[in-house]
C-alpha cells in the first residue's frame, strides 16, 4: 500500500507546501475550499475559507485564514516566500453549497455558500490569478484533495462520487 502525504487543512485553516505532499480539507459545505498552484515549482496552498469578508470578524485575534479577503493574500505571500511567483499562479476552487433552504425574500446573509464563492473569485481577479477550474454551488458538501506534484484537484462528495480537475 502507498502511504500518501497527506497534510491536513482544517477549517478556517490554511496550509503551502512543496513539490511533495497532497493538501486535504474535509467539510466543505458553504465554505469554499481555494487552492493555488505554481505550476513551475510545485509550490501549493490551500485555504478553507469561512466567510466571505473580515469586516465581521467580532474575535479578539483575527483567524486571517476564515476570511476569503484574509486568507488568499496571506496564501499568496506564503507561497512567494518559498518561491512561487504570482504571475504562475492559478486556482481551483470547490464548495460554497446552500446547504440549507431559504423562503423567499431572506437576506443576503442566509446565502453564505454563494457569497464565499463571489468573494473568493473576487480576491482571484484582484490578484489577477485565473481560476481554471471549480466545482462551486449546488447543496451538498465536499472533501477536496490537491497534489502538489501533479496539481489535480480530487473533489469527493457522496452524491456525485469523484471528480478530478
Amino acid at each position: 500500500m502507498i502511504q500518501e502525504n497527506f497534510i491536513k487543512v482544517a477549517m478556517a485553516d490554511l496550509n503551502v507546501v512543496h513539490k511533495k505532499g497532497i493538501l486535504k480539507t474535509t467539510g466543505l459545505g458553504s465554505c469554499v475550499g481555494v487552492t493555488l498552484y505554481d505550476p513551475i515549482t510545485k509550490i501549493a496552498g490551500m485555504a478553507h475559507v469561512m466567510l466571505p469578508s473580515s469586516e465581521i470578524a467580532k474575535e479578539g485575534t483575527l483567524n486571517i485564514a476564515k476570511y476569503a479577503d484574509t486568507a488568499i493574500p496571506d496564501m499568496i505571500d506564503k507561497m512567494k516566500a518559498l518561491g512561487a511567483s504570482l504571475q504562475r499562479m492559478e486556482a481551483k476552487m470547490a464548495g460554497g453549497a446552500q446547504m440549507f433552504a431559504f423562503s423567499t425574500g431572506q437576506s443576503d446573509t442566509m446565502r453564505i455558500g454563494p457569497r464565499n464563492t463571489e468573494s473568493c473569485k473576487g480576491m482571484l481577479q484582484k490578484f489577477a490569478i485565473p481560476l481554471k477550474a471549480e466545482d462551486t454551488g449546488g447543496s451538498y458538501g465536499r472533501t477536496i484533495e490537491f497534489n502538489c506534484e501533479t496539481g489535480i484537484l480530487l473533489i469527493r462528495s457522496v452524491q456525485n462520487g469523484i471528480k478530478e480537475m
